[in-house]
């Protein structure tokens, strides 16, 4: 383990070297090739260039680095990095401002804070696929050791060692406790047990678990205790004083304060995309009307929040039909027509569910509401369909963004969708949104082979 940390410090090491290198850069870009910026004398230079540095120094002992944990994801480096620039901007003001620098920078240093925030994502980025190839390769890995046998063990280790750019390997595997035990007792004190141990054992044997995570606390050796399947209730503990009970479905949506942040949200972007949405309309009313006669705008009854109905609204995409309200768009759907087609794959279609946003009855992010008939269908055949209703639901979503999108030929896939939602749902976070809508707004570049 002691290689293993000295690696990832190194990797923090090497990050943080590169984000003071890319500021400096970006500095003396502003600073030297900008037109226009005020030449200061040597004095005035250094005092910019020393606290623009000393801000960033302690934004790095507050927000460093995490691209080298193991299990991280891309929303947790935007959320990390975005925190780090945001308060490097505010010290580096503040600071200048402090020592009285009256240089009129104006509007350049929103540009550094900008340009700052922009490389340092795409470093980030590129710093984690080589980290990640790395530990493909071989490189800066974990062993460890599983000791007891169950589903749940198996399911953790699969996770550990299939995917490889977590970087772990398995050390050494026993099926039964007491004899690992007694293996280390017969004369083999010094046999290695990795950097990681993980136990599955009943809760009923405390004594052992005790003894195990004695052992691993002498040898400097993190320990884990995973519950068998059959005793694991797949429930979320929870306070009610200081009183503590399970619930089956806990999100953080459940909080006041995180509700007006994500209402707030939605009405900001929802009145820009319908700002965009009336500049575009002149253009889709006619294509629409040219190639299809029937409304310009196309309304569905669809389950919401709690269950509640509402009419969804859309940019007609096919001829007026009777199956609208209960057959599936399909890929060769001889209802849509061309510029419909054209629409649907560029998600213009969905601009008037701004209006639904701007409302209330949906979110910008959120599980994507679903047509009646399909609601009744599902509920009755999954279920944890409806759980999928206890938040407002999106335009788009986690399991539109990761491959759950378009039609829902058989069960599994709509069982893929619900899981994804309630996901979502236990998981949202305003950084888990915006790594949804970037993901989004990418497959209007990158075709994605459901949107249809």
């Amino acid at each position: 383990m002691k290689n293993n940390n000295l690696t990832n410090r190194l990797i923090k090491w090497i990050v943080t070297a590169l984000d003071f290198a890319i500021l400096w850069g970006i500095l003396w870009i502003t600073v030297e090739l900008i037109p226009g910026f005020e030449k200061w004398d040597e004095e005035k230079s250094t005092t910019f260039w020393l606290l623009c540095s000393f801000s960033l120094l302690l934004s790095e002992i507050r927000f460093s680095t995490i691209i080298h944990q193991r299990q991280v994801s891309a929303g947790d480096i935007l959320k990390r990095t975005t925190m780090l620039v945001a308060t490097y901007t505010l010290l580096s003001y503040l600071l200048l401002r402090a020592v009285h620098f009256m240089s009129k920078i104006g509007w350049r240093f929103v540009v550094i804070g900008i340009g700052l925030l922009a490389v340092l994502l795409l470093a980030r980025f590129v710093e984690r696929w080589i980290l990640k190839r790395l530990r493909s390769a071989g490189y800066n890995t974990r062993n460890i050791t599983l000791v007891g046998k169950g589903v749940a063990l198996q399911k953790l280790c699969d996770k550990l060692t299939k995917n490889p750019t977590y970087g772990y390997r398995i050390y050494s595997q026993f099926e039964d406790a007491e004899h690992f035990l007694n293996e280390i007792d017969k004369g083999k004190k010094k046999q290695k047990l990795g950097d990681e141990l993980y136990l599955c054992v009943p809760r009923s044997e405390r004594q052992l678990i005790e003894h195990i995570s004695l052992l691993c606390d002498r040898r400097m050796v993190k320990f884990y205790y995973v519950p068998p399947a059959y005793e694991s209730l797949n429930m979320q503990s929870v306070f009610i004083d200081d009183i503590e009970v399970f619930a089956s479905y806990v999100s953080p949506l459940e909080e006041p304060l995180n509700r007006v942040t994500k209402r707030l949200f939605d009405i900001v972007v929802s009145i820009i995309a319908l700002t965009i949405a009336a500049i575009l309309l002149p253009v889709v009313a006619i294509a629409i009307k040219m190639q299809s006669p029937g409304p310009l705008l196309f309304r569905q009854r669809r389950t919401g929040i709690d269950g509640k109905e509402f009419w969804c609204l859309k940019f007609r995409s096919m001829h007026v039909n009777s199956d609208a309200d209960r057959v599936q768009a399909t890929k060769d759907d001889p209802r849509k027509f061309a510029f419909g087609n054209f629409m649907r794959k560029t998600n213009i279609d969905e601009l008037p569910q701004f209006w639904n946003v701007l409302k209330g009855d949906m979110s910008i992010v959120g599980p994507r509401p679903h047509m009646l008939a399909h609601t009744e269908q599902y509920a009755a055949l999954i279920g944890k369909y409806m759980v999928r209703h206890f938040v407002k639901p999106g335009i788009t979503g986690w399991a539109q963004v990761t491959g759950f999108r378009g039609e829902t030929r058989e069960l599994w896939q709509m069982e893929g969708r619900v899981e994804r939602d309630i996901y979502y749902i236990q998981h949202w976070s305003v950084w888990l949104d915006l790594r949804i809508i970037w993901m989004t707004a990418k497959t209007i570049f990158k075709r994605d082979k459901n949107a249809y």
